[in-house]
């Protein structure tokens, strides 16, 4: 096992991954930029060295300045946590380079789950139902308006080194198509550094399933169930749940089993979720892959009693998965409410800013994690998630109740958060049912205004 790690990220996920190590008796190396000098994750690792300003290219995204922090410190390992550099084939190899294990997937793993394309025909090749799309990349209107032609509107364009909603497009004309096409093509150079873009058959008013398997490097695979992640804005995840409410016992084992036999395709190891959108009929069908651990992980550790994180550095360290196929249990039911500095009655307008009051929910099946606290100062340069809610209970109306009460509970003044945005949808009827598509925020706020 490891005896340092040092974590390059910042905020709720770099604290996450300190708890773990300090469970584990590893101590931690935090990185910061000079904004945040007093962030939680700052305060509790064993050693923190400052590693560039405010931008992300400056510090958090900068290569060089975290591995001389990492041989500075003397660490044997490096966790990326999610975002960032998180999925960067590159940095992983110049961490095994350096002689500094990363902790994620091979360098192999990322480059091709990394390019959507390239992943879509990998899933193919290995038994997996795919969405329509077009075979080869993007580049001009003329071969846009001839792929949508072919599979007729509506259509959606994604970026091919894409996530988080970032290139992506939904068009149900002509017009719509080729303006969108350059705009997804200038968004995806932005954020990814490459503008390649491919369109898909756009699936109407699915749900977005996700798998969460992890695997070893003694060539064990498993998965530990699913999360319902259809609750989102701008296809940015804002609730996800364990189980899914659409599920049967049936279509849930096809699709884990479905997302085992993808990994194995590839040998992957360590954290990983596949992704899938679910029709209106149950036709489900592969999306990508993400090649690390997700913002919603604690949603699957409540419901599994696994600590994914954990298994992360276990398996990272050359371990076996300290558990088998058979001994994954699904229960009870959990619910995760990403807490935003942003204003759900202007458009989810970023409200970063300092807090004033900070008051945290407790009491049975409620579990934060967050890096805020009582006079901490949102920078406004980075994501605006400042912790999760997440809720257990034996079933899912248990924990939707236990989940309006921690809402009431959780004060964070005067910046604006999504508190009140969750707390209506927590006590809407067509979520209440379980009965949603990935169209419900945008229907929800149409009958609110």
């Amino acid at each position: 096992m490891f005896s340092k790690i040092l974590i390059a990220n910042r905020g709720e996920v770099a604290l996450r991954i300190i708890r773990a190590c300090k469970e584990l008796g590893i101590r931690t190396v935090a990185v910061y930029s000079q904004p945040d000098i007093n962030c939680m994750h700052v305060k509790l690792a064993d050693e923190a060295i400052c590693i560039g300003s405010a931008s992300s290219a400056s510090s958090y995204l900068n290569i060089p300045s975290i591995i001389s922090a990492a041989e500075i410190t003397d660490v044997e390992a490096i966790h990326p946590g999610y975002g960032f550099l998180a999925e960067d084939a590159h940095f992983a190899e110049i961490c095994e380079s350096c002689k500094i294990k990363f902790i994620g997937p091979t360098p192999e793993n990322m480059r091709l789950m990394g390019d959507k394309m390239v992943a879509k025909d990998t899933a193919k090749k290995a038994g997996l139902p795919v969405i329509p799309g077009s075979k080869a990349i993007i580049k001009t209107k003329e071969e846009a308006l001839k792929v949508a032609k072919e599979m007729k509107y509506p259509v959606i364009i994604k970026a091919a080194a894409g996530g988080g909603g970032k290139g992506m497009r939904v068009c149900h004309n002509d017009v719509r198509l080729i303006s969108a096409l350059l705009t997804a093509q200038r968004e995806a150079e932005v954020s990814f550094g490459n503008p390649d873009v491919y369109i898909e058959k756009f699936v109407e008013r699915p749900r977005h399933i996700e798998i969460q398997i992890i695997g070893d490097t003694h060539g064990h695979v498993a998965y530990l169930g699913e999360r319902d992640c259809t609750i989102q804005r701008r296809h940015q995840k804002l609730i996800e749940e364990s189980p899914s409410p659409i599920l049967d016992s049936k279509l849930r084992k096809k699709m884990c089993e479905a997302a085992i036999k993808c990994a194995k395709a590839i040998n992957y190891v360590n954290a990983g979720t596949i992704e899938f959108l679910v029709d209106e009929k149950n036709n489900y069908y592969f999306m990508e892959m993400n090649t690390r651990i997700q913002v919603e992980h604690p949603v699957t550790e409540m419901v599994t009693g696994i600590d994914l994180v954990k298994e992360q550095i276990r398996v990272a360290a050359g371990e076996k998965l300290s558990f088998k196929q058979e001994d994954v249990k699904i229960t009870g039911h959990a619910i995760e409410c990403r807490i935003n500095a942003e204003d759900p009655d202007n458009n989810f307008m970023p409200s970063p800013g300092k807090i004033g009051t900070f008051t945290l929910p407790g009491g049975r099946g409620v579990r934060v994690d967050t890096h805020a606290y009582q006079g901490y100062e949102i920078p406004p340069f980075y994501d605006s998630m400042i912790g999760k809610l997440i809720c257990y209970g034996k079933d899912r109306n248990e924990a939707v109740a236990i989940c309006r009460r921690a809402l009431d509970e959780f004060v964070v003044d005067p910046i604006k958060t999504t508190i009140s945005f969750h707390k209506k949808v927590m006590s809407n009827p067509t979520f209440l049912r379980g009965r949603f598509a990935t169209d419900f925020i945008d229907k929800l706020f149409e009958k609110t205004e």
